[in-house]
């Protein structure tokens, strides 16, 4: 391990309402549980650097759950935790999720000048009737004007996320939430497919849930990534899209199976190669006075298999010859794979094109059996 390889995740599982398509691990937010939660997290970071298995960190990142509504002391505090009890490197990368209405003027540039340098936006949508479909809590200019401020306090490094195939959406709605886009101070994106889980409300809503057809999605996929390129976002990986210089650094640590550690109920983590991960039990987490003993191992990690799949998610590709002898049966099936338009194979490495990241799931599984 080096020390601009490792990333660090902090999950915060407080939400002021759930959306009927999530299926993360997240509750009500309150005051007093918020203040119980850093206080775990604080005494988790301190278990795992008197441990020290991990020490350097290139990348932190506090995802949820809605992090912004921890507000700026007790993010200030996770930070300055961090940085005292692990070694930042000197460029790392600091990421906020936050959510419009959680976020104003002064929380952010008081967050910048505390040390965060990158924010997350769930923007979802610029087209007010399908945030509503959605059951997001904002509307489009509290999209806006969580993004100007966060500009205007001096972050450079602003991510949105633009969800697709959606209910109520088409060519025309999903132009218009580009151009919403395209309006903003933004240096990446993460536009995602609806991935209906069973255990949420949409999940639950049967035929009710009107979505667009998978020629539709198809239609909608592919316009948005033409249109960002256009716009002068490059496609690093399959729902992201930056300007040059912004990929998401603790993003593609997770592509290229490098070690990170996740701290929280539900966070997962890998490194010594190894997975583990820890249940969806705030009450636990909080209760206990060293976190890290309710860690769970879920075995190894960071196999052929798991490269192959990961690495394919990316526009770089996969260079098989990591995969040493079996590199030609992988390659045999990549040529499969080309002529239909899916992948394209240079000097080794198969990257997926649109299409494939489109099929990404049966390109995948079908290059993974040349492993077997």
């Amino acid at each position: 391990m080096t020390a601009d390889s490792a990333g660090l995740y902090l999950h915060i599982p407080f939400c002021a309402r759930k959306c009927p398509y999530c299926d993360f691990y997240s509750l009500p937010f309150t005051e007093e549980g918020a203040q119980a939660y850093a206080g775990a997290l604080l005494r988790a970071m301190k278990r795992v650097a008197e441990k020290g298995e991990l020490k350097r960190f290139s990348s932190l990142y506090l995802g949820g759950g809605t992090p912004s509504l921890l507000g700026a002391y007790r993010l200030a505090c996770l930070l300055e935790g961090a940085a005292r009890l692990f070694s930042l490197s000197p460029d790392c990368e600091i990421t906020l999720e936050a959510n419009p209405g959680t976020v104003g003027a002064d929380m952010l540039k008081s967050l910048r000048k505390t040390g965060y340098n990158r924010i997350s936006v769930g923007v979802q949508s610029g087209v007010d009737g399908e945030l509503a479909a959605l059951g997001r809590i904002h509307a489009a200019e509290e999209a806006r004007t969580a993004v100007l401020s966060a500009y205007n306090a001096g972050f450079d490094n602003i991510s949105a996320d633009l969800m697709l195939a959606i209910p109520g959406q088409t060519g025309e709605s999903l132009g218009k939430s580009l151009d919403f886009l395209k309006s903003l101070p933004l240096s990446h994106i993460s536009a995602y497919l609806l991935k209906v889980e069973e255990a949420t409300p949409f999940g639950q809503a049967g035929e009710s849930l009107i979505l667009p057809g998978e020629d539709e999605t198809a239609d909608l996929y592919y316009a948005c990534c033409q249109t960002l390129e256009w716009a002068g976002f490059s496609q690093y990986e399959i729902s992201n899209f930056a300007r040059p210089g912004y990929e998401s650094r603790h993003n593609l640590g997770y592509w290229r199976c490098l070690p990170y550690l996740g701290l929280g109920p539900s966070a997962h983590s890998f490194f010594g190669g190894r997975r583990r991960f820890f249940g969806r039990d705030i009450k636990s987490f909080v209760a206990e006075e060293n976190p890290l003993v309710l860690f769970e191992d879920d075995g190894p990690g960071g196999d052929e298999a798991e490269r192959l799949m990961l690495g394919l998610r990316l526009a770089e590709g996969f260079d098989t010859a990591a995969l040493k002898e079996k590199s030609a049966a992988v390659l045999n099936r990549a040529e499969i794979l080309s002529r239909h338009g899916l992948c394209g194979i240079s000097d080794g490495v198969i990257s997926l094109s649109r299409k494939g990241f489109l099929l990404s799931n049966s390109a995948i599984l079908f290059l993974l059996e040349g492993l077997e």
